[in-house]
């Protein structure tokens, strides 16, 4: 629940989204200002890159001056703009309508609920940022240290490194609730089946403590030889160490990213398969699990030597029992497979992943992936929204199979009637995108079944 405050603070005040939102409030410490942060790789559901924590700052990082044995620490506070209110009026009663008045320069917000937020409910926010003319100083003094092992292994993976600049923190402790209203039995059957921890039916609640991290901004650094200097343009592209391609967002180069990603999957025995599928599964119910194996994958990936496979969880046990002892070649191609579905997993929702897990078990995924392919083979990025799709794409041995995915494609921007007809949301494509990506992994996975 803690993501979707965060996703939904962000968005409200920065719909353009340069402002990143922080997944756990586990690591919220890591994304305040001088903090240094990984970025995620991007997909093509997922264009604005995520960010990963580190266990490091600038300063740590940084030579001392000549002159002197140690650096003054950072000091953020400092850094605090004037502060003024931005409120969000909302209605809920069914349908939920919004209106967000921000004023210019403001660095302390207030927001009132969310379209998935009790009513009466707000929080206090309150910007803190790095002034450019302190980094431009900063990086006149002090050099970066090569020989540091975290900017060796960087380095090495060619893995870029950004400093958080900005953040936006709560200034109060603040409670929030969520309620789900769902009509009929249908998505309260899917919680009964399938609640464990980390979805716990329709009532949830979180307190955000008083200066946790909500979001942050954050500037790229261009590291040589011990020099360093800061990007002021992102929309340049540029990396750390190296430079990245262009992502299109087109199904074309869905299907080749997805295709690539997945191919090692293919070469996996029916057993194996079938034991990453019930992992796959098991972290789709369980988000303790979920974060369990993204971490675990991330330093198999970006780490060196510092990777231990274990795990006291029964739903990944087989799955990293499987992964020891593999060649490095081979490791770091499914750890590659499984990031990229974790990716597409974690853009979904909650009851996104219970119709997935539904779906599984009602063996349509095949149909249902067929269906999402033949929507996004439409423009709907720019001009054509409204269309109609093949009637057999709808037509399902049981009614369940039909009910539940016209739901499942209504969460991701998209209506869809019986007789065809098709309506999607001008930002639908990344939902529709990342439900394709999912849908390509579990089926593949369960051909065998």
């Amino acid at each position: 629940m803690f993501k979707k405050v965060t996703k939904s603070i962000a968005k409200q005040m920065d719909p353009k989204g340069e402002l990143i939102p922080v997944s756990s409030i586990l690591d919220e410490e890591h994304f305040r200002p001088f903090c240094l942060v990984r970025r995620q790789g991007k997909t093509i559901f997922h264009p604005n890159p995520g960010y990963r924590r580190t266990e490091y700052n600038l300063y740590d990082l940084l030579l001392p001056e000549d002159d002197k044995t140690s650096a003054d620490p950072p000091n953020p506070a400092k850094d605090v703009q004037d502060s003024s209110q931005v409120t969000l009026a909302h209605d809920v009663d069914g349908k939920i309508e919004g209106k967000l008045q921000i004023p210019i320069n403001s660095a302390n917000t207030e927001v009132y609920g969310s379209t998935c937020w009790s009513k009466h409910r707000s929080i206090k926010l309150e910007k803190k940022h790095i002034p450019v003319a302190k980094l431009e100083s900063l990086k006149a003094e002090r050099k970066i240290n090569m020989k540091h092992s975290f900017i060796q292994q960087l380095k090495k993976k060619h893995q870029d490194l950004f400093v958080v600049s900005e953040s936006i923190q709560a200034l109060e402790e603040t409670k929030f609730e969520e309620t789900s209203k769902m009509e009929g039995n249908f998505m309260a059957q899917l919680y009964a089946k399938f609640s464990t921890e980390g979805i716990r039916g329709f009532r949830q609640s979180i307190t955000i403590p008083k200066g946790c991290t909500i979001a942050f901004r954050t500037t790229q650094l261009f590291i040589g030889d011990g020099s360093w200097d800061i990007y002021h343009f992102p929309e340049d592209d540029e990396q750390t160490f190296v430079s990245d391609g262009f992502l299109s967002r087109r199904l074309g180069a869905l299907e080749k990213e997805v295709n690539a990603k997945y191919q090692i999957f293919t070469k996996l025995s029916v057993h194996l398969q079938n034991i990453f599928l019930n992992s796959f599964k098991a972290v789709m119910r369980n988000r303790n699990l979920f974060q369990e194996l993204s971490q675990k994958m991330e330093a198999v990936l970006y780490e060196t030597g510092n990777c231990e496979l274990e795990t006291e969880s029964p739903g990944l046990k087989d799955l990293l029992l499987s992964l020891r002892g593999s060649p490095s070649p081979l490791l770091l191609g499914l750890a590659e497979g499984i990031n990229y579905t974790l990716y597409a997993l974690e853009e979904l929702t909650e009851d996104h992943l219970l119709l997935l897990l539904e779906s599984l078990e009602e063996k349509i995924v095949s149909q249902q992936l067929k269906l999402v392919k033949s929507i996004l083979e439409h423009d709907i990025e720019n001009t054509e929204r409204c269309f109609s799709v093949a009637a057999g794409l709808l037509s399902f041995s049981r009614e369940e199979g039909r009910e539940l995915t016209t739901v499942m494609l209504e969460m991701s921007g998209v209506k869809i009637e019986k007789n065809g007809w098709a309506e999607c949301k001008q930002d639908a494509f990344t939902s529709l995108a990342a439900l394709y990506a999912s849908l390509y992994a579990l089926d593949l996975l369960s051909r065998s079944d």
